[in-house]
């Protein structure tokens, strides 16, 4: 007798949960993927907004780790705007090129690192004393030259009241330690008090990287980064009486000494050499913090500073920054 056969029954369809969990694993690992690429973009590959054009430094034995925790002052825009490609065999450990006008970085190494800055740090006395004091203000000088550490004018007559301004010289263009001790004494009382007016200061300008400890920067205690000085470069060349000095590659101010006036000679660089449209602004150099140089530049309507923390060469390196700096916003214009 034949079966009748049976109808087979239909193989259960799989649940829907099922399908879901493979949608879940296909979302998660696509998810994963996401954060990997984002994670590259800003570790500093070379999609990131924020790469450096040049090669990263090798750790330097005693040197402060890069710090990332701070954030570019007001004004200063590391980020958004035309860049250059710079590259150096033997590279600053910090620098910028920016437009003095916008305050638009064009090129930039390690920006946020704090580093020692050497006499950078009159950049702010001469700040502080312009926006205190007026040109004919009487300042009398407490302290022998002689006891002066490091860089000086020299021939600051002890006891005496001298005029500010020939001071301000004597402090920007040779570097005078003794011209910011004077300086310094004479607005905050002393120099500790003078020391805590920098840093407030710096505070209120948003200079998150800068610490002052003195008003000359002989010690290595004296910190800030490339953008916090590219700020504080901006605040001193809208200060007239400032970028008056600064431009001087010498300058012979009255001053009450035998022969009546101070021979100063710039330690500017840029200016020695005549390099052509430069307007300042400051030098340091001591072992700890190297040559470090804040230079301004302007070639017709366009205004370009450099920064550069412990340079082998501020001067070539300077040069080179501007040339490329200026060949690129003129093929814009």
């Amino acid at each position: 007798m034949r079966r009748r056969r049976r109808r087979g029954r239909r193989p259960p369809r799989p649940r829907r949960g099922g399908r879901l969990g493979i949608g879940l694993v296909v979302l998660a690992v696509l998810a994963g993927v996401a954060v990997w690429l984002f994670a590259g973009i800003g570790d500093g590959s070379k999609k990131s907004p924020d790469v450096l054009t040049t090669p990263q430094l090798r750790p330097v034995p005693g040197s402060p780790a890069r710090d990332d925790r701070h954030q570019a002052p007001p004004g200063i825009a590391l980020i958004g705007g035309p860049t250059v490609d710079v590259g150096f065999k033997a590279p600053p450990r910090a620098g910028l090129l920016f437009d003095l006008k916008t305050g638009q970085v064009l090129w930039r190494r390690h920006p946020l690192t704090p580093l020692p800055i050497a006499s950078l740090t009159k950049m702010m006395t001469a700040l502080i004393a312009v926006k205190s004091s007026k040109p004919d203000d009487e300042v009398k000088i407490r302290h022998s030259s002689k006891t002066i550490p490091g860089s000086k004018v020299g021939v600051l007559p002890k006891h005496k009241d001298v005029r500010l301004e020939p001071l301000l010289y004597g402090l920007l263009l040779p570097s005078g330690n003794d011209a910011a001790v004077a300086i310094a004494e004479h607005l905050g009382g002393t120099q500790r008090k003078f020391a805590r007016m920098m840093n407030r200061t710096a505070r209120e300008m948003g200079l998150g990287c800068t610490r002052f400890t003195s008003a000359y920067g002989l010690a290595p205690s004296n910190k800030s980064c490339a953008a916090d000085l590219a700020a504080l470069a901006r605040a001193d060349m809208r200060e007239t009486r400032i970028a008056r000095i600064v431009a001087h590659r010498s300058a012979h101010p009255r001053f009450p000494i035998k022969g009546g006036h101070l021979f100063l000679n710039n330690t500017n660089p840029l200016l020695r050499q005549n390099y052509p449209g430069t307007v300042g602004l400051k030098t340091g150099d001591t072992d700890e913090a190297g040559m470090c140089f804040v230079a301004i530049v302007k070639h017709g309507p366009r205004e370009l500073g450099v920064v550069l923390l412990h340079s082998p060469n501020p001067a070539e390196q300077s040069k080179k920054l501007f040339s490329a700096g200026f060949r690129a916003l003129h093929s814009r214009d």
